[in-house]
């Protein structure tokens, strides 16, 4: 029965898993700054009021 250590295939391979993970790793991380630009961004937007309050309040559903 012949036992075998880590051989070169199995390094490149776990040296690939590595960054493969590192690579999504920085895609969460730049996708999480984009949602947190939109949301900012989203947030200094006004929202959209009428000077008159009763505009739009009486709306006829049965036409």
């Amino acid at each position: 029965m012949d036992i075998q250590g880590a051989g070169p295939s199995a390094t490149s391979g776990a040296t690939l898993e590595l960054k493969a993970l590192q690579l999504a790793k920085s895609q969460q991380e730049r996708e999480g700054q984009a949602s947190l630009q939109l949301l900012e961004s989203a947030a200094d937007v006004p929202s959209a009021s009428s000077a008159n309050g009763a505009l739009g309040s009486i709306v006829d559903t049965f036409a």
